[in-house]
């Protein structure tokens, strides 16, 4: 396997040089997870220094075997996952998600009503829980259904019906709504 190059141990070849080539080779996946679970930048920086120093403190456990990438998903989404529920233990508020704070697609080629389903998409996605966001975050990712069951911790079949449900979600959040009017009738 590509990664126990890394772990060959020559004069000199230290876990730290390891870690910090194995993580600089995988950085996107802090700033991505981070990204997903925190709002504001200076949040976001804060979680990727968390989840920087789990992935130190786990490294000795790392096995060179197994995919990099995929173990430190599992460290990273943990880390965000508890972290988003200290928040709210700590905040008891849930804060909106603002499209217009976290701009991650060129506004300049979005129409106005590409604009608005972007909005869209992004308060559904701020709708959903801490796993539900990191099982989409893993499946955009294009990780397949047995790598995001080594991830999450979950049977390949119930990666598969959480995301045939996730969809199914999404797609029905999205879905046009006609307008009240006083003929119609309450659910």
């Amino acid at each position: 396997m590509i990664l126990s190059v890394l772990f060959s141990r020559s004069p000199g070849d230290s876990p730290q040089a390891r870690f910090e080539a194995l993580l600089d080779r995988h950085s996107g996946i802090v700033r991505k997870v981070a990204a997903t679970y925190c709002r504001y930048p200076e949040d976001q920086r804060d979680l990727a220094q968390q989840i920087t120093e789990h992935l130190w403190r786990a490294f000795g456990r790392y096995d060179p075997d197994r995919p990099f990438s995929t173990w430190a998903y599992r460290v990273a989404l943990n880390v965000a996952i508890s972290h988003v529920r200290r928040a709210a233990l700590r905040d008891r508020t849930v804060e909106s998600y603002d499209a217009l704070d976290h701009e991650p697609v060129d506004a300049a080629t979005l129409s106005a009503d590409d604009d608005d389903r972007v909005r869209a998409l992004y308060r559904v996605v701020d709708r959903l829980g801490a796993f539900d966001r990191a099982l989409l975050l893993l499946h955009l990712e294009g990780y397949r259904n047995g790598e995001v069951a080594d991830v999450l911790g979950l049977s390949v079949t119930n990666v598969g019906t959480r995301l045939s449900r996730l969809r199914k979600q999404i797609r029905a959040d999205l879905a046009p709504r006609p307008p009240l009017t006083d003929r119609t009738p309450l659910p």
